[in-house]
């Protein structure tokens, strides 16, 4: 035989034995993964801030801190608030079931024609064998494993949390150490990619904030209007599950508030599936373009293919964390390689409205590059 046979088979086997290896760590590391990329999230995100106190005399340690403290705190009050509505809604449906029963099964009887007994419904569901005294005794039931999986969700917060603080608390000296390592050229382009990610996530993250506040307002004058029990809170929730979710987002946030209404009232409940449509519709014609277009400059079919990606990949943690990347990955693309002047053709007339968010985006592109080409200088 030849003699590079043996060596051909030896790199086989290594290779073979290599992929196995990685595989597994793969599997065994894959929590950990989600938790670093998280962290690089957040930490990315909360940069800025951190950067304005410390230019105000903060400590950056401190600072980190605080930002960080604060958020836990919002995050806290949010699923207090929310779990406390959900808590008294379903407690209320439980004392006064029959109520409820009599009530929508009118309202089927009368709307559309149906011939419900009421009786009935009531006496199946107080039927200590019956479907829904059986679901609810299973819910009894797994009541330890959902005080298991909180137990974990909060620890996992926690090393989150921990993990973003050093990432930002120490961000300079960790680039600083990786810059040694480099050329003074690739140092810029690490810095540069640097700077784009921690402004494309702090405007995928301002966007989305303005994008949530704007849909939490109409949101509350609406349930405050139908006297939808704790209109602020689920106006907040509508608004945040709305934009951090990409595209079932919508439709999760309006389960809640439809479900807490038909209990009171089926009519309210479908005013409410109306104004979170129209809403809907109105968000996306009119408010997200205007929005995005200053600080997210991404198409929308990319940013769909990019949740959908993400989903398939990390699940919903990489759906989140899809849009901030492929801004940046978006933004990486336009600044590289040359541009020349576009041909006359009607393919690429855009119609005024819509050019001038992409003049904006040129300009300040050309800022950055000016910016850049100043530093390297």
């Amino acid at each position: 035989m030849p003699p590079w046979i043996w060596k051909a088979v030896i790199v086989f086997w290594l290779g073979f034995l290599g992929t196995i290896l990685i595989r597994y760590a793969y599997d065994r590391l894959f929590s950990l993964l989600i938790l670093v990329l998280v962290s690089l999230f957040l930490s990315l995100a909360i940069e800025p801030g951190v950067t304005r106190l410390e230019r105000r005399g903060w400590r950056r340690g401190r600072a980190t801190l605080v930002i960080l403290l604060a958020l836990v705190v919002a995050v806290i009050v949010f699923i207090v608030a929310i779990g406390t509505l959900v808590a008294t809604q379903v407690a209320d449906l439980l004392q006064n079931s029959e109520r409820y029963v009599n009530r929508t099964v009118n309202f089927l009887n009368d709307t559309f024609g149906a011939q419900i007994n009421p009786d009935k419904v009531n006496e199946s569901i107080q039927d200590p064998d019956g479907p829904v005294q059986e679901f609810i005794r299973n819910q009894q039931d797994e009541a330890l494993q959902l005080s298991v999986t909180a137990l974990g969700l909060l620890l996992q917060g926690f090393s989150v949390m921990l993990f973003t603080f050093y990432l930002v608390a120490d961000g300079p000296r960790l680039r600083r150490s990786i810059c040694r390592r480099l050329a003074p050229t690739r140092q810029r382009r690490v810095l540069d990619t640097w700077d784009l990610a921690i402004d494309k996530t702090g405007g995928y993250l301002y966007s989305r904030a303005l994008l949530a506040g704007a849909s939490a307002f109409v949101h509350w004058i609406a349930f405050q209007s139908l006297g939808t029990a704790a209109p602020v809170a689920l106006a907040i929730w509508v608004g945040l599950i709305s934009q951090f979710i990409p595209v079932i987002g919508t439709y999760v946030a309006g389960v809640l508030p439809v479900v807490l209404t038909f209990i009171d009232s089926p009519i309210k409940a479908l005013v409410v599936i109306l104004v979170i449509v129209l809403y809907q519709q109105f968000e996306n014609f009119l408010v997200a373009p205007r929005i995005t277009a200053r600080t997210m400059e991404i198409h929308p079919a990319v940013s769909f293919g990019s949740a959908i990606a993400g989903a398939a990949l990390l699940g919903p943690v990489g759906a989140v964390l899809a849009l901030p990347v492929a801004a940046m990955a978006v933004a990486l693309a336009a600044a590289s390689g040359e541009r020349h002047e576009l041909i006359d053709n009607h393919l690429v007339v855009v119609s005024e409205k819509k050019a001038r968010p992409e003049r904006n985006s040129e300009r300040t592109r050309g800022k950055r590059l000016r910016l850049r080409r100043g530093r390297g200088r």
